[in-house]
């Protein structure tokens, strides 16, 4: 049986509410006890450092990237089981979703977003077609739910896009649409 990899992409902040660092420990927590590997940004700051720090607790591997402009912005995490370095944010986003089988999107910022609609628009485009799930911990991330129905709704998008992207609530149904999906 081959080891399953999931990209996680979240904030480099804590963000304003305790419940985002819970989603991110706990997912990392489940994943490792999944016994699948988490691939992330390498960070050890905020929730990306929360979601590492759980998954090595729990006896995980953990594939970290980071550029090279990044590593003191968001302390590189060096005690990684793979820690890979890379030139520019182009490259480490490639080579994380290169080495994951699929993508969960945490609360984050404008890097998270930035992922999150690279990942989907190279789904769209056929270059891959793993899962994407966005896990909307407390809906933060349901303005971003209506964005996507408004490019749809307004014809800047098929309405297939919106069967590219599961929503979750919680690590727990993350992590089991994540098992039917890579079943």
């Amino acid at each position: 049986m081959t080891v399953k990899s999931v990209c996680v992409y979240c904030g480099s902040r804590f963000g304003a509410m305790p419940a985002y660092s819970q989603a991110a420990e706990t997912f990392g927590t489940l994943l490792a006890n999944e016994g699948w590997r988490l691939v992330y940004g390498a960070g050890d700051v905020g929730l990306m450092g929360a979601v590492a720090r759980a998954a090595q607790a729990a006896g995980g591997d953990t594939f970290g990237v980071i550029p090279t402009h990044l590593l003191d912005r968001e302390v590189g995490k060096t005690d990684l089981t793979s820690f890979v370095v890379t030139e520019t944010m182009h490259e480490r986003k490639k080579v994380m979703i290169m080495n994951a089988d699929a993508v969960v999107v945490l609360p984050g910022g404008p890097g998270s977003l930035d992922e999150f609609f690279e990942a989907l628009t190279w789904r769209q485009l056929g270059l891959h077609d793993k899962p994407i799930l966005v896990m909307n911990v407390n809906g933060y991330w349901d303005k971003l739910r209506d964005l996507m129905d408004q490019t749809m709704d307004q014809g800047f998008a098929d309405a297939s896009l919106g069967d590219f992207v599961t929503w979750v609530e919680t690590p727990e149904t993350t992590m089991a649409a994540l098992r039917e999906a890579l079943s």
